[in-house]
C-alpha cells in the first residue's frame, strides 16, 4: 500500500492507524500547493479531488476520505480493536464519532486557516469550534477515549485535527480533559513514529 500525505493535514490520521496496525506501507509526500508528489507525479492523476489522504492499494485501487480509509484499514486487522466489527452497535457509534470529527472539528477548523477573513468572521468560527470543544470536554472527563476505554481510529482523527490548534493560537488548556486526551494520544508510540516520519515531532 501507498499512503499519499502532506504534513500538517488530516492524512496524519490514516498514517497513525497504519502504524498502530503494523501494516507495511510506503509514504509518498504530496506538495499541497503544486499537487506534485515527491516522486514527480501529478497527484490529481491519483486522486482527482486533489486532497490528501489517498491510499493506493496493491491492486491499483485508490481510496480517499480519511474516515473511509481508517475504517478500511481497521477491518484488515479486526482483532486490533481499532474499530468494532461492522454491523455492531459499537461500529455505529464509531461512525457517529468519525462524522462528528469530520463535520464539526475538521470542517469547523477549516475557515480559521483563511487569514483573509475579517476578525469578526474568524471570531464566529472560533466560538462555534469552542462549543464543540466544550462538548468534548464533557465527554472526556468521564472516559479516556472517544469510544470509551480503548483507543480507536476516531481518536487518531481527532488527535490530528486538534493538532491544528497551534496554528490558530488556541490553548487547549482551557479544556483540561481535552488537553490531557491530546497528550495521552500523542504519547502513543505509533503516533510519535508517525510524527517523526512526517518531520513534525
Amino acid at each position: 500500500m501507498k499512503l499519499y500525505y502532506a504534513p500538517h493535514t488530516c492524512s496524519l490520521s490514516p498514517h497513525i492507524v497504519l502504524r498502530e496496525l503494523g501494516l507495511p506501507f510506503d509514504l509518498v509526500k504530496v506538495d499541497n500547493r503544486t499537487k506534485q508528489t515527491a516522486d514527480g507525479r501529478d497527484f490529481r492523476t491519483i486522486n482527482p479531488k486533489g486532497n490528501v489522504a489517498a491510499l493506493e492499494l496493491d491492486d491499483g485501487q485508490v481510496l480517499t476520505e480519511g474516515p473511509a480509509i481508517v475504517q478500511y484499514l481497521a477491518d484488515l486487522e479486526p482483532e486490533s480493536g481499532l474499530a468494532p466489527r461492522a454491523g455492531t452497535w459499537g461500529r455505529v457509534r464509531l461512525q457517529e464519532w468519525l462524522n462528528f470529527v469530520t463535520s464539526e472539528i475538521h470542517a469547523g477548523s477549516a475557515p480559521l486557516f483563511n487569514a483573509a477573513l475579517p476578525e469578526e468572521t474568524l471570531a464566529y468560527f472560533r466560538n462555534r469550534l469552542f462549543k464543540r470543544f466544550d462538548f468534548l470536554q464533557d465527554v472526556l472527563r468521564h472516559q479516556d477515549y472517544l469510544a470509551g476505554a480503548s483507543f480507536s481510529v476516531a481518536d487518531a482523527y481527532l488527535f490530528t485535527v486538534l493538532g491544528w490548534c497551534r496554528f490558530f493560537a488556541i490553548d487547549l488548556g482551557r479544556w483540561p480533559a481535552l488537553q490531557a486526551y491530546a497528550q495521552r494520544v500523542g504519547a502513543r508510540p505509533a503516533v510519535q513514529a508517525s510524527l517523526r516520519a512526517e518531520s513534525m515531532a
